[in-house]
């Protein structure tokens, strides 16, 4: 069953662009300009890379699930997952880290915004793919005789 979908404003789309420029950018000019060693810099930009996957994943897998799209169980729990150990990781380093608690709270912020700005991309992306017929409807052929 399939439940139709309303296309995103452009100020929608706006939005959802400069959350996920204005989180990556920003927390990415924090690493740039933090006085840290290179591997603990590498640390958070593989945490960014790793959390905007496991959102945009999870958020895909969902959606697939709400349209009938088949998705197995452990690709929907890997997703999951894979999102609450960015959160987790990022969570462990900052507390083990030796920044201010206002440093801390920048990077928690920006990766929060960022993660935000990737699901609602994703959706828009989908939405306007559906409205411009780039994406066809999947049909379940499995009862079909």
């Amino acid at each position: 069953m399939h439940t139709p979908h309303q296309k995103p404003t452009g100020a929608f789309i706006a939005a959802s662009w400069t959350a996920l420029l204005v989180g990556a950018l920003v927390y990415l000019a924090g690493l740039w300009n933090a006085e840290m060693q290179l591997n603990e810099k590498g640390y958070y930009f593989i945490l960014l890379m790793y959390g905007l996957f496991s959102a945009v994943s999870l958020q895909k897998s969902v959606r697939d699930k709400l349209e009938a799209i088949p998705v197995t169980g452990i690709y929907y729990g890997l997703c999951w997952v894979s999102l609450g150990l960015a959160v987790l990781l990022l969570t462990v380093g900052l507390w083990n880290a030796t920044l201010a608690d206002s440093e801390k709270g920048f990077y928690d912020m920006s990766f929060l915004l960022a993660l935000f700005g990737s699901v609602a991309v994703q959706k828009n992306i989908r939405d306007l793919a559906r409205f411009k017929n780039d994406e066809p409807a999947y049909e379940d052929t499995s009862t079909a005789s």
